[in-house]
């Protein structure tokens, strides 16, 4: 007698089963099964995972699904059936059948759907769930029939469902259900409607499911149903001693079951050719075309590499591939959107340069086809495509049309429960306050991908709320469990597929964002399928570009074609070669300006290699790459051949290619080979590593190089063939960066503008940018509403602050806004107020628009416009009660102005304050502005100048603070200091902060000194003293008088020495000279001889040699 469960929910039945694929096979191998099906409820998310892992370990798969099928009875209801696949056809119907749920927005499949995509399908009923149970259950004996009798009709192969599960409703089902089966001869079978694996697993169960309905678990309302397990064999033949024929049965479809699907098969679409016309044909029409459109000269080399390329093309049968992304990329140009100039490996395809799919010449970059496309090794093409992310959408609508809806979707993805979130979920159904919660999520380490049980080992507080009670004990058990679970689907930020036959032919589909299809199986099933995926990437940068371009055609007329900007642009370099690339793609953190000031790059190439480089690993080549740049060391000979090279990286092996070329050049292998090689050796597998050292060894000796070079050269491949990066793909990423860096050197106001764009949101990074731009002279206006746009502008020699940026200011009140103010501009607050709908600009509106400083054109301060939002409010539902104008909207003079009620000004502190809070940033001022002329008489640098390893003085402001006891028990604080330049971490060890305890506190500006320090790639100020304000004032006037020079850290000390000492030297006295020295923190006194006297002439030289505020006289 035996067994085989035919009714199993996975996790992929979002927060319905605790079961991942991978445990059920492992539990279904443990009990002995040599069958198993999967019916997940309404989808096919796990189908293919279940079939693959149940192939690997000698079960059967039965692919299922548990249905929701319209009510046969009732109207607007629906109730579950099992459908179980006999065969491949009933598979497919499978797909069909979901895909229909998924797309049509209905609670249940229709019945003439099961009618038409019955053939190769087995249906048994759901258990209590089912309309025939719930009949049954009701005393609906004809309604049951009735059910009973139209599934019968629809399927041949139709069950009943025997479940003995402890319900006390079963002790009455299970006889009516076999009296039916009896009356209407419809076979019976066992099934157990399993949702966790085993019976210790209820209470996961039960946890799941009440975060699904968001509810907590209160100990009177616990399941007393534990049976929904994996039950062995033997279990199950005790619970149906008395229906041996029902379990017999299940054994019976699960031999009639045979679905035999067949893996990397490719699924390629195909383009629509004009007639007369094959795929090969008009690809090589159009590549001719382009190979002139883009060489003012063809050589032989060009055509001899098209040639090849096009054969490769053909023979893997990629040709309507290669059409499909040059169609949907002439409508991106023809639509005006920017593109990227490549991605991946794609960049290394001449075919893919002369279609106009990328913008990166292979034969100028030594760039390898066989790096995109090996004829050695069959592999699906991967052109990876950037679009401005706000228009990929418009590229996939263009697809859809272009190849119909049921031949397009994008791929769905699965969030699942990482350690923080399940806390957060699970926390809630255990009745823990939000408080709490906080707490507990705050004890695990902010690491991407920190798992809960390596959370538990490195935090103490974790461990000890563990231990702390059995509760606490069984929730973060609990925790663990559902940790890693699916628990929603999202849609993949790049992919998408396309088919030749229609989607559900192939792969089961869902309604997804913007009315596309979703597929239902995620990337890595879609691959193994054969499906094509291209990626559609929506990149931020493109955005800011194709931004930064409008602006400038539209304030100065000049129309820029960003692909033909010049790569030598000397300006550009300097901007590299400073470091000054913050908000530029590939070039903005502080480790890579750090790099690039190191580096002072002087043409592309180093762009390329140190975006390559910048790498954990590879990193560590950067200082050896600078010094044999700039000629501080020789770069060692390996051999000419390999030499050669490696002359543009200065013998440092950086790209992929260099290895493939190496393989080629000195082992004769083909460029395919060598690719092979590379991702062979890569693998760092000992076996693979010695067989391919032959072979390479082997090669090398036939080309006549001695048995020592071979080694070493094939020992250098294998140190850096996990280093290498993809040269394509660093080249185009490159340009990309190189484009940003022309346009900010160029262009400021224009990349300020459409960088302070891109991040509206994000408070953090526009107080950033902000702090940058007006370090450049830029001036950044405040918002307004007579001025302002949804975005950042330009406006008049300045950058006009966004609306959109404001706290509580979004689109529909920037729209309400822009319309109210198209025929004229506002002229006060009433008119304002008169003129918008005040059901959109509410009395909260209006206080951000006030406080932003939004209203500041009306010449009144923000004090009184505060007090005066009521009255404006009242006088104008008074003039307009129904939100329109209609009392007097003939004749505006019929009814009298309100006054403003005037009130005392608002403090420069207030206001700032204000401005922090609804803008994110100050920008008015800052409350260390009044006092920087005072910080800086007494030496002080700004946040923006300091650097890693020097001592400082700084007058700043603290935004924020923070103790903590050290593990001895004392108190150290945390504080972050800001500046018009920028922010700051600082701390206050034990020892300083007893002293400077009641200085330290949020809101003060003080003044500091202190060391900075490196932590974890971070700035970080060690206090060491503290001044108020008042201790400040009597410092200074305790300065010695004389000649204060500041020297800042960027600039050439000992040429600036030399020019202060040629200007102080004609005007010799009694002051002394005092220079401080920015990059050491150093304040050094020149000799009584180096002395001067007061002189007009001598303060306005050494200024204009060193800046305005880095010159002091005090007499």
């Amino acid at each position: 007698m035996s067994f085989v469960h035919l009714q199993v929910m996975s996790a992929y039945s979002l927060l319905s089963s605790t079961i991942s694929i991978s445990s059920l096979v492992k539990q279904a191998l443990k009990l002995n099964y040599s069958a198993l099906a999967l019916t997940d409820r309404n989808v096919l998310y796990g189908a293919i995972p279940f079939y693959k892992e149940c192939m690997a370990h000698g079960i059967k798969p039965i692919i299922g699904l548990m249905i929701d099928v319209e009510s046969v009875l009732e109207e607007d209801k629906a109730f579950p059936l099992v459908l179980l696949a006999q065969n491949n056809e009933g598979y497919k119907n499978l797909i069909k059948l979901s895909s229909a749920y998924g797309t049509k927005g209905v609670s249940g499949v229709r019945l003439k759907w099961l009618q038409a995509y019955r053939d190769g399908i087995i249906a048994i009923t759901p258990g209590m769930e089912g309309e025939i149970e719930q009949c049954l259950l009701q005393g609906d004996q004809e309604g049951a029939i009735k059910v009973a009798a139209t599934f019968r009709r629809i399927f041949p192969q139709f069950y009943l469902a025997l479940q003995h599960l402890n319900k006390k409703e079963e002790r009455t089902l299970v006889p009516q259900i076999k009296e039916l089966a009896h009356s209407l001869t419809i076979p019976l079978v066992a099934t157990n409607d399993v949702r966790y694996l085993t019976k210790e697993d209820a209470f996961t169960y039960e946890c799941l499911v009440a975060i699904k309905e968001g509810r907590m678990i209160k100990e009177d309302e616990r399941l007393e149903d534990t049976n929904h397990y994996l039950k062995s064999k033997k279990e199950m033949v005790e619970l149906f001693q008395d229906e041996v024929d029902a379990l017999e049965q299940s054994v019976l479809i699960a031999q009639k079951c045979h679905v035999e699907l067949s893996f990397d098969q490719p699924h390629l679409p195909k383009y629509p050719l004009p007639s007369n016309q094959t795929a090969s044909t008009f690809l090589r029409t159009l590549c001719e075309q382009g190979l002139n459109d883009r060489y003012s000269e063809v050589t032989e080399k060009h055509r001899a590499r098209l040639n090849y390329e096009l054969q490769v093309i053909e023979q893997m049968g990629f040709a309507d591939y290669f059409l499909i992304v040059w169609d949907f990329m002439k409508f991106a140009r023809k639509k005006g959107i920017l593109t990227g100039p490549g991605r991946g490996s794609a960049a290394g395809s001449l075919v893919a340069y002369v279609l106009h799919i990328t913008d990166v010449d292979p034969l100028k970059y030594g760039l390898l086809f066989e790096r995109f496309l090996n004829p050695e090794r069959i592999t699906m093409p991967d052109i990876d495509i950037d679009f401005p992310d706000h228009r990929r959408e418009e590229i996939i609508n263009y697809v859809v049309q272009k190849y119909g809806s049921m031949h397009v979707a994008q791929i769905i993805t699965f969030g699942t429960f990482g350690a923080k979130a399940v806390i957060r979920d699970l926390g809630k159904v255990f009745g823990f306050q939000n408080r709490e919660i906080d707490q507990l999520s705050k004890m695990i380490p902010s690491r991407t991908g920190i798992t809960l049980k390596e959370a538990y080992q490195e935090s103490v507080p974790l461990q000890q709320f563990v231990q702390s009670s059995p509760v606490h004990q069984t929730f973060f058990q609990t925790a663990v469990k559902l940790e890693g679970l699916p628990r929603h689907t999202s849609t993949h930020a790049a992919g998408v597929v396309i088919t030749d036959e229609p989607l559900t032919d192939i792969v089961p589909i869902q309604r997804g964002q913007q009315d596309f299809y979703l597929t239902q199986y995620s990337m890595d099933v879609l691959e193994t399928l054969g499906v094509l995926k291209m990626d559609f990437l929506g990149l931020r940068n493109l955005s800011i570009i194709e931004h930064i371009l409008h602006m400038i055609q539209k304030e100065q007329g000049v129309r820029i074609d960003i692909r033909s900007i010049p790569l030598d642009d000397e300006k550009t370099y300097q901007l590299l070669s400073r470091g000054d690339t913050l908000g530029i793609f590939q070039l903005e953190s502080e480790g890579m300006r750090r790099v690039l000031r190191e580096l002072r790059p002087t043409h592309f190439e180093d762009i390329v290699a140190v975006n390559s480089l910048y790498r954990p690993g590879p990193m560590e080549q950067i200082p050896l790459y600078i010094q044999r740049k700039h000629g501080r060391q020789a770069v060692p000979s390996i051999h000419p051949d390999i030499d050669q090279i490696l002359h543009t990286t200065y013998g440092v092996i950086v790209y992929q290619e260099q290895i493939m070329e190496i393989a080629a050049e000195m082992a004769g292998f083909s460029l395919g080979e060598a690719d092979l090689l590379r991702r062979a050796v890569s693998k760092k597998k000992k076996d693979v590593l010695d067989r391919e050292r032959s072979h390479f060894v082997e090669g090398a000796l036939a080309k006549g190089y001695d048995q020592a070079t071979a080694t070493s050269v094939y020992d250098l491949i294998v140190r850096f063939a996990n280093y290498g990066f993809n040269r394509s793909h660093a080249v185009a990423y490159s340009l990309i960066a190189y484009q940003m860096a022309y346009l900010k050197t160029h262009y400021p106001l224009a990349f300020y503008a459409a960088l302070l764009s891109s991040v509206i949101g994000h408070d953090q990074k526009i107080s950033q940018y902000v702090i940058e731009a007006k370090q450049k002279g830029l001036t950044i206006l405040p918002p307004s509403v007579n001025n302002s746009h949804y975005v950042f502008q330009v406006e008049n020699n300045g950058i006009r602050f966004s609306l959109a940026a404001i706290k509580g200011i979004g689109g529909a009140v920037w729209k309400e806004i822009a319309r109210s103010r198209q025929q004229r501009p506002f002229e006060d607050l009433f008119d304002f107020c008169l003129r918008v709908s005040l059901k959109t600009i509410n009395r909260s509106v209006l206080e951000s628009l006030v406080l932003s400083g939004s209203f500041d054109d009306f010449g009144k301060d923000r004090a009184t416009l505060l007090a005066t939002i009521d009255v404006a409010l009242e006088h104008a539902e008074l003039v307009k009660p129904d939100d329109h104008f209609t009392l007097f909207q003939d004749d505006e003079s019929l009814f009298l102005k309100p006054k403003y009620v005037e009130v005392e000004p608002m403090s420069l502190d207030d206001k700032l304050k204000a401005e922090k809070e609804v803008l994110g940033i100050y920008l008015t001022a800052h409350p260390v502005s009044p006092y920087i002329s005072l910080f800086q008489r007494l030496g002080a640098t700004t946040i923006f100048h300091v650097s890693e390893g020097s001592d400082v003085r700084l007058g700043v402001y603290i935004s924020d603070q923070k103790t903590i006891r050290t593990k001895k028990g004392d108190v150290m604080a945390f504080v972050q200091l800001s500046d018009e330049t920028g922010e700051i971490e600082g701390v206050l060890f034990p020892n300083v902060y007893r002293q400077y305890a009641s200085l330290c506190q949020k809101g003060k500006v003080v003044f500091v000194k202190g060391k900075v320090e490196d932590r974890q790639r971070k700035k970080q100020l060690i206090i060491q003293q503290m001044y108020n304000l008042e201790e400040a004032k009597q410092m200074e006037s305790d300065l010695k008088k004389g000649l204060y020079i500041k020297i800042e850290k960027q600039r050439n000390e000992q040429a600036d020495w030399l020019q202060i000492k040629n200007i102080i030297e004609n005007y010799p006295g009694t002051f002394p000279v005092y220079i401080y020295h920015e990059k050491n923190g150093k304040i050094i006194q020149l000799s009584r001889k180096e002395w001067v006297s007061y002189s007009n002439d001598c303060l306005l030289q050494l200024k204009n040699l060193l800046g305005e505020k880095n010159v002091v006289f005090r007499k």
